[in-house]
């Protein structure tokens, strides 16, 4: 059982910068492939962005590429969503999410655990 604590978000004007911190439970934290997704109101669960267990690969969707960084600290069972030139599209609430295995999904269902999310607006 991993659990998922996410911290950072919050009220920011648009071309600021936030950063998210995911801290998991558990000793074996560098097995599990990690990711962060975002909710807006009405709208569905979006990847953002994964990283591996080792840290060596990243993804990112077209949207925020080139101004989020995901990022991991395995001593310290967590990881980070480093964002920069936040838009207001940005806004949503922003969930940590963990799968055991090597693979980084894009699909929500497919991770096994998930935080309770973070809220962040970006004001125009």
């Amino acid at each position: 059982q991993v659990q998922l604590v996410e911290s950072g978000g919050g009220l920011v004007q648009a071309g600021g910068s936030l950063r998210l911190s995911c801290a998991a439970s558990g000793r074996t934290f560098s097995s599990y492939a990690m990711a962060w997704f975002r909710q807006a109101p009405g709208k569905e669960r979006e990847f953002v962005a994964g990283i591996s267990g080792s840290g060596a690969s990243t993804y990112y969707a077209d949207s925020v590429k080139g101004r989020f960084t995901i990022s991991r600290d395995n001593a310290k069972n967590t990881v980070y969503l480093q964002m920069n030139s936040l838009k207001p599209e940005d806004t949503a609430v922003y969930y940590c999410a963990a799968d055991r295995g090597v693979v980084v999904y894009v699909t929500p269902k497919l991770y096994d655990y998930w935080g309770q999310g973070t809220q962040v607006t970006v004001s125009s």
